[in-house]
């Protein structure tokens, strides 16, 4: 591999992954624009006419917000890269830190905060302004600003002694250095897992005990018949941010437990709940959850595995835009163009990612329906698609490209005929 390859392989799989970008977005909004006029067929008795035009026009907008800011991320991937705006941040930080540690953690602190200060108009226009034109957002300003400040501490209180000790091993650790750090990296990850429910999410929702009988004794009743152990069942203060129903599981083991956004408690009844909740309990019960995490961690072991490779040539980082440093230590550098680039060189396996998840959604919908009533799911589903306003009739490859979820019509027409995706 040579500089000008390399460089020329970043600027044309950047360039495909912009123009694919921007051909999908404007397939979704000309597909949802077409069949804005007419509920589809099988919600044409569920959902009004006037909701399924607010869930295309909300669709639409958050498209053509998204286009804008995918073109902004690539401009400032280029001016960190190729434009020299990493190299000439490097410099100057190395004119300010005489200890190479501090350096190195500064500059991957700079780049993060950078990042986060770009990408704020995007935040705030999203929440103050598109939420809240669709009647989703809860969230005052002072919230924001609160939620801001506490995800910066909490990264900084976690992330940079995991920074610190990554930077270490590879300085320290010889060659292989970057098994022991991906060791490193997924112990980090299990121990938030158990972190999360009990000590950082309570920083930002209040957690209170479902204080519905009947329906804490339906849920607990499914999940004795799912042979599934919990540890709670919790309501959280979701809708001081947002108007969006939603439900989760977290947890591991002993501390498992299941968290309802109160906004969805008002939109649900009993059965429906039962049955939301017993489509989770089929991620569990597939190991779907499990399967992933190896799946993830799998993968970042290649990915460590070929950073431990690419950090001792010259071509990766003048290739990149920066020139690496004869005198100092370069590995933060390292680690930050590693993140920029990768996501550009593995777009294109997105829809890989999508297809084992829609896989799964099918698969969970087929216990739960097992479990539970399939037509209380389906009702269910319909209220979630028509509150969160989402949109009934998106383009088919852009859903196969990007989407997580099975279309509405596919997956809701699967749960009543029983079949198998």
């Amino acid at each position: 591999m040579t500089t000008t390859l390399f460089t020329f392989l970043f600027i044309l799989f950047l360039g495909i992954e912009t123009l694919v970008k921007l051909w999908l977005s404007s397939r979704q909004i000309r597909h949802v624009s077409q069949h804005r006029n007419a509920v589809p067929a099988e919600f044409s008795e569920k959902i009004s006419l006037h909701s399924h035009q607010r869930a295309a026009d909300y669709t639409v907008e958050r498209m053509k917000l998204g286009i804008t800011e995918w073109i902004f991320d690539a401009m400032i991937l280029i001016g960190f890269t190729l434009l020299g705006g990493l190299h000439l941040l490097d410099i100057f930080l190395q004119q300010q830190f005489s200890a190479d540690m501090w350096r190195q953690l500064a500059l991957l602190a700079s780049v993060s905060i950078i990042t986060g200060l770009l990408h704020l108009p995007f935040s705030l226009w999203r929440q103050f302004k598109l939420e809240a034109k669709y009647g989703f957002n809860r969230m005052t300003l002072k919230l924001f600003i609160s939620d801001s400040i506490k995800g910066l501490v909490i990264s900084l209180i976690l992330g940079l002694p995991l920074m610190a000790a990554i930077l270490w091993l590879m300085a320290e650790a010889g060659n292989a250095w970057w098994f022991w750090a991906w060791a490193l990296w997924v112990g980090f990850n299990v121990l938030i897992l158990y972190l999360y429910p009990t000590f950082i999410a309570p920083l930002f929702n209040k957690f209170t005990p479902l204080d519905n009988p009947e329906l804490a004794e339906r849920i607990n009743k499914l999940a004795t018949r799912c042979g599934f152990t919990l540890n709670g069942l919790f309501v959280m203060d979701g809708s001081k941010r947002s108007a969006h129903g939603n439900a989760y599981f977290t947890g591991f083991g002993k501390s498992r437990r299941i968290v309802f956004f109160d906004t969805l408690l008002n939109k649900l009844n009993g059965a429906e709940i039962e049955a939301v909740l017993a489509h989770e309990l089929g991620h569990f019960k597939h190991k779907h959850i499990i399967k992933r995490m190896l799946i993830s961690f799998f993968i970042a072991l290649v990915f460590f595995a070929l950073l431990g490779y690419v950090k001792n040539t010259l071509w990766f980082y003048e290739g990149l835009g920066v020139m690496p440093s004869l005198e100092r230590n370069n590995d933060a550098l390292a680690l930050i163009l590693f993140f920029m680039a990768v996501p550009v060189f593995t777009f294109l396996l997105s829809p890989l990612a999508s297809w084992f998840s829609r896989k799964d959604e099918f698969q969970a919908d087929q216990y739960a329906s097992q479990q539970a009533e399939a037509s209380s799911l389906v009702s269910a589903l319909v209220k979630l698609y028509d509150d969160n306003a989402a949109t009934l009739t998106p383009d088919p490859i852009h859903s196969a490209f990007y989407d997580s979820h099975p279309p509405a019509s596919i997956r809701i027409r699967h749960l009543l005929t029983g079949s198998k995706a």
